[in-house]
């Protein structure tokens, strides 16, 4: 009779033992499956992000193809060019 406590108690805390093991080891696995969740809703947000700006720069890049006035306006506002009749005034800020 003592023999079979021992084993039953034996089987009784071997399986306690694995239980909380394997508690630990589901729960560190939570935790970085929502760590990567996390990431990947970042990485989400960044690519929309990056793909906005993309397709705003298409936008651009379309118009300076094929927009004579558009290409005209942009060159007057960076390089400060103007039509041979125009004067061109630039201030200091």
């Amino acid at each position: 009779m003592n023999l079979r406590h021992l084993i039953l108690s034996l089987f009784c805390l071997l399986f306690i033992g694995i239980g909380v093991t394997s508690t630990v080891f589901f729960l560190e696995a939570r935790e970085e499956y929502n760590k990567l969740k996390q990431q990947q809703a970042v990485s989400e947000r960044r690519l929309a992000e990056a793909e906005a700006r993309l397709q705003e720069q298409e936008k651009i890049l379309d118009r300076l193809r094929n927009d004579p006035a558009y290409v005209e306006k942009i060159i007057r506002q960076r390089l400060g060019y103007s039509k041979p009749d125009e004067f061109v005034f630039r201030f200091k800020e």
